[in-house]
Parts: C-alpha cells; sequence; structure tokens
C-alpha cells in the first residue's frame, strides 16, 4: 500500500533531520581515540586461544584450566575493544588537506563513509 503525500512528506522530514543530526552524533570521532586494528588481533586471538583453553578445561574436568581460558576469553575482548590514544592509529590534522568545494572539512579529512554519504546528501538536497 504506498503512503499518502503527507505520509512520504512526513517521512522525508524525519529522515533529512535524522541525517542531520543524529548520523553525526553516531558518527563523531572521538578526541584522539580510535581503535587499533593491531589490538583487535591480538584480542581475537586471545579470545580463540581461551575458547580453546575452555573446551579443553571442559573435557579434562579442571575447573581451573577453564575459569582462566574464560579471563583469557575477557581480557581479550577488552583488549580488543579498548580505544587508543594518539600513536600511529589518530588521524592527520585537519589542515593537511585541501578541501573540495562544497565539502566539510570533516569529510575532506578522511572522514567515515557516513561523513561523506552526509556530504553528499546535503549537497544534493541544496541543488533540489
Amino acid at each position: 500500500m504506498p503512503l499518502s503525500e503527507q505520509e512520504q512528506r512526513l517521512l522525508d522530514e524525519m529522515e533529512r533531520h535524522l541525517m542531520r543530526n543524529d548520523a553525526d552524533v553516531v558518527s563523531a570521532p572521538r578526541e584522539g581515540q580510535s581503535l587499533s586494528y593491531r589490538n583487535i588481533v591480538y584480542g581475537s586471538v586471545l579470545v580463540l586461544l581461551g575458547l580453546a583453553g575452555l573446551v579443553v578445561g571442559v573435557s579434562t574436568s579442571l575447573i581451573v584450566v577453564g575459569v582462566i581460558a574464560f579471563l583469557l576469553m575477557v581480557a581479550g575482548v577488552v583488549l580488543a575493544v579498548t580505544p587508543t590514544r594518539g600513536g600511529a592509529g589518530t588521524r592527520r590534522s585537519e589542515g593537511t588537506r585541501k578541501t573540495a568545494p562544497g565539502t566539510s572539512p570533516r569529510a575532506a579529512a578522511g572522514g567515515s563513509f557516513m561523513d561523506r554519504m552526509n556530504d553528499r546528501w546535503d549537497r544534493r538536497q541544496d541543488r533540489e
């Protein structure tokens, strides 16, 4: 069943409002913090080793091995999701790149996919 004109206008307005406001909050980078791929890989390896240790602990009925394996899995998850500060994983400063006309500095500075899509949407809306 197709939407009425009023419902379509309301849906379009809600979508514009969401894209303009909420997407910026969700995709806003945290000051000097980013996830490190190295930490994600190391954390994943720790989780897999902990899972293997948990299977060994259960199959041999050694509770201590199972508890240590579980703690290893928790440590792996914490390592994988902990953001890093500074270092090699940080972005270049926004002043080092030239921005294209009509592009926000955030998107031009290697912004996220959503930042680029928001800029494209805004430019499209300005043309209409």
